[in-house]
């Protein structure tokens, strides 16, 4: 299970990953901002058909009718769209975050293994120099 996502993380282009973060972050507050701005249709109340009006004046009030609730159904898909764009934007932030984190990490790792392979040759060069000061003993 560990050598699977070990190749996925090594499949991973890190460096266009990192480089990109930050126009995915912009690209998202670009959304954010044109779609926050946007302010929904008031939504009308709808009024009652009235069975004394001429069938005229009914389908025109049909149509009225039907339109209020279109727009009221506009209205909630723009939430809907704000609501969304705003979880990109911050999922954005957050892979922004993420990115810097793991660049961070990938340095201390390199790190380690430098001195963790100054720490092997330290061992072995002091093995080595122990072994040959107890065999001329």
């Amino acid at each position: 299970m560990a050598i699977g996502w070990l190749t996925v993380l090594q499949s991973v282009p890190w460096g266009e990953v990192v480089n990109n973060a930050p126009k995915v972050a912009a690209g998202a507050k670009k959304l954010w901002g044109v779609v926050g701005r946007k302010t929904p249709p008031d939504a009308r109340g709808a009024a009652e058909p009235q069975a004394s009006r001429p069938p005229e004046a009914q389908g025109a009030l049909a149509l009225q009718l039907r339109l209020d609730e279109l727009e009221a159904a506009l209205a909630d898909m723009q939430g809907q769209m704000v609501a969304s764009s705003e979880l990109i934007k911050e999922l954005a932030e957050q892979n922004t975050q993420l990115i810097l984190r793991i660049e961070t990490l990938r340095r201390r790792l390199i790190w380690l293994a430098v001195l963790s392979a100054v720490a092997t040759l330290a061992a072995a060069g002091s093995l080595a120099l122990g072994l040959k000061i107890f065999s001329v003993l």
